[in-house]
């Protein structure tokens, strides 16, 4: 009976948009998320309130028995649930996202599906790196942020603080929240966004106890810093937890403080769809219309052993029901809806149909991927913009499976995690029989990918982590002549390093790192010049792949329109493997300067033209001496202050170098810069060498110049590695 009524009620909900709230739990890791979200599912009545936060029973989103075990969240979870306030039913789809920065890519995607986020920070550890990230994360896609200060019952028990000293302490932790906003939002939000005691956009309480409380709570209801700190001491926390409820308060901020669909696609849709807004499409998604064309994106896919693929997508205009014919932009592909589901937990409860301003589960898109945009079969719109994390995968392995005859079986899963998880970088190369996985971390691999193959019963072999380094130039090089095989046709180049500040702008997502610039993007030019590209230049690119920029300033030559596009995938094969050791390009820029072609198509085929346009790449980059840059990762450590000698002596053990240390309240803070080729298993040796009390978190990830004397043993090794003939590289001419 509960579930008819709670289906009925999300359907009569999800109907008007002022009554939507898409929201995620965003934190650094063990802060509290997955046990706010069971409070919230606990009022709505979908689990006991008796196993709320119990790692055994509760913790309704871990979906995965990994999660259990590990005791951490690995994947995002969708709930849609219904809840009463100020006798109006509001319903809240909300997506828990993982705190581990391996894992970071699921809040990347959770962030493109939701308007608000409820940033959890422990009163205990304060701010940490994971903080900063998910905030950036949030603020990048325009997610408008709300602070719950959690585990305030630690600072009661562990640390005896007064009323006054609680304060102070909440004080703090707001004050560096929203030093964080000014930091991280655009200008027009750096202000509006900032969080607030007084307007009741800060909570604070203990999720595991069922209690919070805010400054409007506290002058409804009478209650103190005092009353909350006596009851806890006196172990009365299910008295306090009456008195405050968590579900309650919380909920009071979600509907307050954070947008519904209506207004938040107002400013959203600009920084997150490359339409023009003035059309016809652009005013449906402003205005969330469900009676206009159909526009979704799909944030996550994941495999359903009874259906095949289900993608869950926010949808920003128009409805999706069963049998409706959709197009998938990114594979050119029309399908039909065979389901449309909304979540609750584990379960997926089928309806007729969904609306724009809401999170659905679909199934009938089987070739969909993260990121991917869903349209009308016959109505085919602008793409949404592409979904990108902070921080690329530094960590590879490969994979070899010990029975050849489970090859096939190796390659659909791998391609299917891949699929899952956009963040890991899956490549496949047959012809050498090699086969890479890249993530975030060790964890990263460790959980998605080695557990996965485990549980299918897949028999592989894994090498150890394996560095991917990046090859670039750090100087102009000469114009560079390159002949087809046949000698009909030439090209002349010139590569370059990118701009210091169009690479810095790709990092943070204000330029895009992978784009085919097919007609005059006068947006994407001045956004290029604007970071230092000249703008008679930028209006010459015509490709961006793996923040490298092709240009083509050639005038007036003939038949350059019929070979541009094997001149394009030319470059996309150069930038992919460099000439060095077969690693990815970075930070590069290749004009064609000029080109002579020959008039019969015959003779300028794809065997003539591609060879010759890398020719003069590849010389071009050797000529001026190609560089490595090899993966640094920025990290902080914390550490007791009397074993903050241990830790920084397992740094510099590391070829790592400290750059900043801090001491606050009897803890210290090292942020330290270690090439990642040196920092695997740095993990469990900080806990050895700190009797298990230090441990780092990722601060951001890097890439520097490899140091000389280790540059041509490494670029050997890489090749040897490969299989590559173990001399170095030279220019041919």
């Amino acid at each position: 009976m509960l579930k008819k009524e709670m289906t009925e009620r999300i359907l009569e909900a999800m109907k008007d948009p002022a009554r939507i709230r898409n929201i995620a739990t965003s934190s650094h890791v063990h802060h509290g998320k997955t046990t706010l979200t069971d409070n919230l599912a606990a009022l709505a009545g979908m689990i006991s309130e008796k196993i709320v936060g119990d790692v055994e029973t509760g913790m309704l989103t871990w979906i995965d028995e990994q999660e259990r075990k590990r005791q951490l969240t690995i994947y995002g979870a969708n709930v849609s649930m219904v809840h009463e306030h100020e006798d109006q039913d509001y319903l809240i789809n909300l997506v828990d996202t993982p705190g581990h920065v391996d894992f970071g890519g699921d809040v990347t995607r959770a962030m493109r599906a939701v308007d608000g986020t409820i940033v959890l920070v422990c009163a205990v550890e304060s701010i940490m790196p994971q903080t900063e990230t998910v905030l950036r994360q949030a603020l990048r896609e325009r997610v408008k942020p709300v602070l719950f200060i959690n585990k305030v019952d630690r600072l009661i028990r562990e640390l005896k603080l007064t009323p006054e000293a609680m304060q102070k302490r909440f004080e703090e932790v707001i004050r560096d929240v929203n030093i964080l906003i000014q930091k991280y939002a655009e200008e027009q939000y750096k202000d509006k966004w900032l969080v607030s005691v007084t307007d009741g956009s800060v909570v604070f309480g203990s999720a595991y106890k069922k209690w919070a409380i805010s400054i409007s709570f506290m002058q409804k209801t009478g209650i103190t810093f005092k009353d909350i700190i006596d009851l806890t001491l006196q172990e009365r926390e299910d008295e306090l937890a009456k008195k405050a409820p968590l579900d309650q308060v919380v909920l009071d901020m979600i509907i307050k403080h954070l947008p519904n669909p209506l207004e938040a696609q107002k400013y959203r849709l600009e920084k997150i769809w490359k339409g023009k807004l003035n059309t016809e499409t652009g005013k449906e998604m402003i205005a969330c219309d469900p009676n206009g064309k159909l526009a979704m994106i799909v944030t996550k896919v994941v495999p359903d052993p009874h259906v095949g693929f289900v993608a869950t997508g926010r949808i920003f205009s128009g409805k999706i029901f069963k049998g409706k014919g959709v197009y998938l932009i990114g594979q050119h592909k029309r399908e039909k809806i065979q389901q449309v589901a909304v979540y609750k937990g584990l379960t997926r409860i089928p309806v007729e149909e969904v609306v724009a301003g809401n999170i659905a589960a679909v199934v009938g898109i089987p070739d969909a991927f993260t990121g991917e945009t869903v349209c009308e079969h016959d109505v085919i719109i602008e793409p949404f913009e592409e979904i990108k994390h902070l921080f690329e995968p530094v960590v590879t392995k490969s994979i070899e499976p010990k029975n050849a005859m489970e090859l096939p079986k190796l390659i659909d899963t791998l391609k299917r995690i891949g699929r899952e998880d956009a963040v890991l970088q899956i490549k496949i190369n047959q012809e050498t029989g090699e086969y890479l996985v890249s993530g975030l971390g060790e964890l990263h691999l460790e959980a998605k990918v080695e557990n996965k193959l485990k549980e299918l019963k897949i028999d592989v072999e894994m090498s150890k982590p394996i560095v991917v380094y990046r090859e670039t130039i750090l100087k102009k090089s000469p114009k560079i002549e390159g002949k087809s095989p046949n000698k009909h046709n030439k090209f002349k180049i010139i590569v370059e390093p990118l701009e210091e500040g169009v690479y810095k702008a790709m990092k943070e997502g204000i330029i895009p790192s992978g784009i085919e610039v097919k007609k005059k993007n006068i947006e994407l030019f001045k956004k290029l010049s604007e970071h230092g590209m000249d703008y008679d230049e930028a209006k010459k690119v015509i490709l961006i792949h793996n923040k490298n920029i092709l240009l083509d300033l050639t005038k007036g030559i003939q038949f350059m329109n019929e070979i541009i596009e094997m001149v394009k995938d030319a470059f996309i094969n150069l930038m992919d493997e460099g000439p060095l050791a077969k690693e990815p390009c970075t930070k590069l820029k290749v004009k064609i300067l000029d080109a002579d072609l020959h008039e019969d198509p015959v003779h300028r085929g794809p065997g003539q033209i591609m060879p010759a346009t890398r020719f003069a790449i590849r010389e071009g980059m050797l000529k001026v001496g190609a560089a490595l840059l090899e993966p640094k990762q920025i990290i902080r450590i914390d550490v007791p202050s009397e074993l903050m000698g241990d830790a920084i002596r397992e740094v510099e053990n590391r070829r790592g170098h400290i750059l900043d240390m801090k001491e606050e309240r009897g803890a210290s803070m090292i942020t330290a810069k270690m090439p990642v080729s040196d920092i695997f298993g740095f993990d469990s040796t900080l806990k050895s060498a700190t009797s298990g009390r230090g441990f780092y978190s990722l601060i951001e990830v890097v890439f520097e110049k490899l140091p000389k004397d280790s540059f041509e043993k490494v670029v050997k090794q890489v090749r040897k590695r490969k299989g590559l003939r173990e001399e170095m590289p030279k220019p041919e001419t």
